[in-house]
């Protein structure tokens, strides 16, 4: 199957966190559900262009069975007749990226490679695009969510699909990294049809962050009698429960504001049956902005 997908991407690895991701833009509605391909222990794919949606799953049984980026390329490359129309990207399992740009794609065609990451695209104002995604990635710190999106920013910024902008999604799995640790989706986020859909998938990414992140011990705020006074603000004025501030951080505070927390879905970020004594920062000034 094909489907004309002219657009931007990135395939990358981080050998920290042991993830494989993609992140892409496009003029084209959803490019995501069709460009990006990962699996945890296998790799990644990114298929554009006159994008041939098979090199997703037939590129990732490849690279789950240790092939290598660079042989799984050209295996998909050399048995498809229209070749000359495709694009893609891929990073293996051992952090070995590899691109291809048919001779038929349309200008501005082409793709970059570096150390865990290839980036590729198609109908682009330049080369401007890809370089400065390139580079955004290799100097940007943090997870590779982030990485990911930085880079996209900065084609975004820079040129871009010389169409103009509709979608834009970003994966990243690793292993026990889903919900729950039950799969490997860590995060999978897109957004279909937005008139600035970089933007706002770098703003999905920052909520991701909020609602799925794990708490950091330095983030860890002390509930002082100031601060149990205003959750306590927050409990009243959501319903959670009746009666007054007192600033006494007692045990129908703390049942009230678990109330509050699971229906805010907050609750990778406060554990009841942990240190109920202290709030995560990050909570904390996510409810000062609901609740003010």
């Amino acid at each position: 199957m094909t489907i004309q997908v002219n657009t931007y991407s990135i395939v990358a690895y981080d050998a920290q966190e042991k993830a494989w991701g993609v992140a892409v833009a496009s003029k084209f509605l959803a490019a995501a559900a069709v460009v990006s391909w990962a699996q945890a222990g296998a790799g990644a794919v990114a298929t554009q262009a006159l994008a041939n949606v098979s090199y997703g799953p037939n590129g990732l049984a490849l690279l789950g069975k240790g092939g290598r980026a660079q042989d799984v390329l050209a295996y998909l490359v050399n048995n498809d007749q229209n070749a000359a129309h495709r694009q893609v990207g891929l990073v293996d399992v051992y952090g070995e990226a590899a691109a291809y740009t048919g001779g038929e794609c349309h200008a501005w065609a082409g793709h970059k490679v570096g150390p865990g990451f290839a980036c590729q695209g198609n109908i682009l104002t330049g080369p401007e695009t890809l370089e400065a995604m390139a580079e955004t990635f290799m100097r940007t710190q943090g997870e590779l969510a982030d990485r990911l999106t930085a880079a996209l920013l900065a084609g975004d910024s820079i040129g871009g699909d010389r169409r103009g902008k509709q979608s834009a999604g970003v994966t990243v799995v690793k292993a026990n990294g889903g919900y729950g640790g039950d799969n490997d989706r860590y995060l999978d986020l897109r957004v279909d049809d937005d008139p600035q859909p970089v933007q706002r998938l770098a703003g999905l990414v920052r909520m991701h962050h909020l609602f799925f992140g794990k708490p950091r011990p330095e983030d860890r705020v002390p509930i002082t009698p100031d601060i149990a006074a205003e959750l306590q603000g927050m409990i009243l004025k959501g319903g959670y429960a009746t009666g007054s501030v007192t600033g006494v951080w007692d045990e129908p505070s703390i049942r009230a504001f678990w109330a509050l927390i699971g229906n805010e879905n907050l609750e990778e970020r406060w554990n009841i049956d942990g240190d109920v004594r202290t709030i995560d920062q990050i909570a904390l000034d996510y409810l000062r902005e609901r609740f003010r």
